[in-house]
């Protein structure tokens, strides 16, 4: 009961944070009436240790909470209209349960199923469903060119492209990592992400206003 409580007056912090100064990028979801529930389980998830040698890192993320308002602000002001409103359509997202397979919010997502609703409902683009063929099909930019709406990349299953998330600034990428997990948002400079991470992409014409650099793939 002490750690629901917690979590809530913690949900609730984010949640004005996140409001004050952010229109009109939040106020795409504003209005998602699951949206202070996905907020909480950031709050929980900020607050316990992730799996695996992900434990470490997660004893940090208490501290990262002042970033997020900061992080809002930076997307608004560095994305195009495209981009903004694929974030928006993600960050509502926040919260929805892994499944192996999934491609719905009803169902829940596996990490290219989250990625593939994204660009879909968001700007129409169609990706593949896998993620190493999503990888494929983008172009291949360093990790220093990276914009919100970029794709990363990670080896988690001993596959150069076994999982993919959405890169939303400041170093930190909103993903649906995997069973018994949710939707969230995590940081690629934690070190069981930087241990993983193989390589970044961009959806041709899918940051609109952003930087347009891109070098050819592989």
């Amino acid at each position: 009961m002490r750690c629901n409580k917690l979590s809530k007056a913690i949900g609730l912090l984010v949640v004005n944070r996140y409001y004050v100064g952010l229109t009109p990028y939040f106020y795409i979801v504003k209005f998602k009436p699951f949206f202070l529930a996905s907020c909480l389980l950031i709050a929980a998830t900020m607050a316990h240790a992730a799996p695996d040698d992900e434990s470490a890192a997660g004893l940090k993320r208490a501290p990262e909470m002042n970033s997020f308002s900061q992080l809002g602000d930076q997307m608004k002001s560095s994305v195009g209209e495209k981009t903004n409103q694929m974030l928006g359509q993600a960050m509502s997202l926040l919260g929805v349960p892994y499944k192996r397979g999934g491609n719905t919010a009803e169902t829940g997502f596996d990490c290219s199923g989250f990625v593939r609703h994204i660009y879909e409902t968001s700007i129409g683009r169609l990706l593949p469903r896998r993620a190493e063929e999503q990888a494929a099909v983008t172009d291949k930019i360093d990790r220093n060119e990276l914009h919100p709406g970029d794709l990363v990349f990670f080896n988690t299953m001993r596959r150069t492209f076994s999982h993919v998330g959405i890169y939303i600034g400041d170093g930190k990428f909103i993903h649906s990592p995997s069973t018994g997990k949710a939707v969230r948002v995590d940081d690629l400079r934690e070190a069981y992400w930087t241990k993983r991470f193989t390589g970044a992409r961009r959806v041709q014409d899918a940051s609109s206003g952003e930087s347009t650099k891109r070098s050819t793939s592989p």
